[in-house]
């Protein structure tokens, strides 16, 4: 039944996403922020269809915690089911993620409607200025900036490297820095084709004030307090 139900979203996935990669590209001429609001329609029926088809649920903790400005999220990577979630949860935003994703069929051209920040991993320095003079400029647009600080999806109970991209840029535009964490990976994991049945838990920590902090704490507060908050998501 896992397996039909899963293959039943695929397929939908599959059929849905080229028309709202038409709705992206006719949005063209809107505002970033009405682009945004428009496109992630999608994300919103993904939601659905996995509730309805594959029974995953969500909990969100800490939703007060969310700031009335701009921030600068900082969240556990996965699954992709938390690309799709943070769209729910969180104000408009923008993604910083490698360039190549931008080229995927469909997927990709609906994504680089959203204004993202697409980076080439290789270059290096000349990615970090991107990413602080990008991410101001977003910032400055009313969106937020998420950014996956562990770089790439980690199995479930795996912890990756947190690396300070994310933490220079709230030192940089003194933007609040917002630490997310939560346990995806246990019913949809890394690249995984199954969506197992559950709740999947995502709590939402204080905001980090970054004036008077180096990047380096506030990466060390980041990292933190979503590895001690991880093990309080199964409870």
């Amino acid at each position: 039944m896992v397996f039909l139900r899963s293959l039943i979203f695929l397929l939908l996935q599959i059929f849905i996403t080229p028309l709202f990669t038409l709705v992206a590209l006719l949005s063209f001429p809107f505002h970033p922020v009405t682009r945004y609001r428009l496109i992630s329609g999608w994300a919103l029926t993904m939601l659905w269809l996995l509730r309805v088809l594959c029974g995953i649920r969500m909990e969100v903790r800490g939703a007060e915690n969310i700031p009335q400005q701009p921030c600068i999220v900082l969240c556990k990577h996965q699954s992709a089911w938390e690309t799709i979630a943070l769209q729910k949860v969180f104000p408009p935003q923008v993604w910083v993620l490698k360039r190549e994703l931008l080229w995927l069929p469909f997927f990709g051209w609906g994504l680089a409607m959203t204004s993202p920040i697409a980076i080439k991993r290789s270059s290096g320095k000349e990615a970090l200025k991107q990413l602080l003079r990008q991410g101001r400029e977003r910032l400055e647009l009313g969106f937020c900036v998420v950014i996956f600080p562990e770089g790439t999806r980690i199995p479930y109970g795996q912890r990756g490297k947190y690396k300070i991209g994310g933490a220079l840029l709230g030192a940089h535009c003194g933007a609040p820095v917002v630490p997310v964490a939560h346990n995806a990976g246990r019913l949809w994991g890394r690249n995984a084709f199954l969506k197992h049945p559950g709740v999947i838990s995502m709590s939402i920590g204080e905001p980090i004030d970054p004036a008077g902090l180096k990047a380096e704490e506030i990466n060390r507060r980041v990292e933190e307090w979503i590895e001690n908050e991880m093990p309080k998501l199964d409870v």
